[in-house]
């Protein structure tokens, strides 16, 4: 299925990219009515990452996700498991009832499609007071390496612009309408990756390449000499999982 994202030649990289923190995984199946046997729908499940680890704590998880290329990977990475069912489908076409799951779930997908679609798909596909949760993935910029990789991002692209991707999505869910309160929750982790993968990661990184331009290449160069500069086989690269969760109005 085409969006107008195409994210095939990212896919691979995708799978290697890091886990969600331990505790933001429990803090949603904590959530009441989502324990194990619960209906869960992962929107924009791409390879999986959200999916898994919501499959391990025992719920029963219909992924969709449009991107034949990720889809193929994620149906790879959940093999293993049989409470899972992937869905050619997008945000608006899905195929899914009203009122289905007690749990429906964004994996740092809720910042590349229209959010206010998205956030009202979520509500109309909940049963009565189910949970919606929106995770998200960030390097810590605070870090010295990442701030050399930024340092020279900056340098090449001044105006360089993460997006909603780092936002705060307290306004976006509370502007909807939709949802009772909302519960943030962040906390860290580390992701081991040899330097080749890490640089192979960069190379796959869809919002630097659209704003890079025909500088990309320079772009992508420099930061392998940052890397390389670490004179590490393997980089520690630290990252902090963002969750939002709010339980649909009554």
């Amino acid at each position: 299925m085409k969006t107008d994202w195409d994210y095939t030649d990212l896919a691979e990289a995708y799978v290697k990219r890091p886990a969600y923190a331990e505790a933001a995984i429990d803090a949603i199946t904590a959530c009441p009515g989502v324990g194990p046997g619960a209906l869960a729908c992962d929107l924009g499940a791409g390879t999986g990452k959200l999916t898994l680890p919501l499959l391990q704590r025992g719920l029963v998880v219909t992924a969709v996700e449009p991107n034949d290329a990720m889809r193929a990977l994620g149906m790879r990475e959940t093999r293993h498991h049989a409470t899972v069912t992937w869905i050619e489908g997008t945000i608006e076409q899905h195929g899914q009832s009203p009122g289905s799951f007690q749990l429906v779930s964004f994996g740092s997908s809720l910042t590349v499609v229209d959010r206010g679609v998205a956030l009202r798909t979520a509500r109309r596909l909940l049963v009565e007071g189910g949970w919606l949760a929106v995770v998200s993935n960030h390097r810590d910029l605070r870090d010295p390496l990442q701030q050399a990789i930024e340092a020279e991002i900056r340098a090449a692209i001044p105006d360089y612009d993460y997006g909603p991707r780092r936002e705060d999505q307290e306004a976006s869910i509370h502007q909807s309408g939709l949802f009772g309160a909302v519960q943030k929750l962040e906390r860290p982790v580390v992701h081991h990756q040899p330097v080749d993968e890490v640089i192979e990661a960069w190379r796959s990184h869809g919002t630097l390449h659209r704003q890079a331009g025909d500088r990309f290449t320079h772009v992508i160069g420099r930061i392998e000499s940052v890397l390389r500069s670490a004179g590490q086989a393997t980089i520690t690269v630290p990252y902090t999982t963002r969750l939002w969760l709010a339980q649909g109005h009554l």
